[in-house]
């Protein structure tokens, strides 16, 4: 279904298309912000994450400690 889609020549052409509608000077900007909204993205999965693991090891923790009550 998608052979071929992103060939050499394709990514030439939308390369081409890009510095047409936005310039040479404002690349460099666009490559920053979507920089910055990948390491935003990526922390914020990492802080999901790690709540999830906390949240797993309390409930763990807290069915261990009412064994051991009983």
């Amino acid at each position: 279904m998608f052979e071929g889609l992103l060939q050499p020549a394709h990514l030439i052409l939308i390369l081409i298309i890009v510095l047409i509608l936005f310039g040479p000077g404002k690349l460099p900007e666009i490559g920053s912000a979507i920089g910055r909204s990948i390491r935003e993205f990526r922390h914020s999965v990492r802080e999901e994450v790690g709540d999830a693991n906390q949240q797993a090891h309390v409930t763990v923790t807290e069915q261990s400690q009412d064994a051991q009550v009983r």
